[in-house]
């Protein structure tokens, strides 16, 4: 795996999502780097 990203956890839900396979929903742009399975979703403020 890449090194886009330094977080451990991170890393590891990324591969979680990529042996199910399944889609990781985040709001970290640098995480879409890794996978197609990975979707940035929006945060509503307010």
């Amino acid at each position: 795996m890449p090194w886009h990203h330094r977080d451990p956890f991170d890393r590891l839900l990324i591969a979680q999502a990529q042996s199910i396979p399944a889609y990781l929903l985040t709001t970290d742009a640098v995480l879409e780097h890794y996978s197609e399975l990975v979707r940035r979703i929006a945060v509503k403020s307010g």
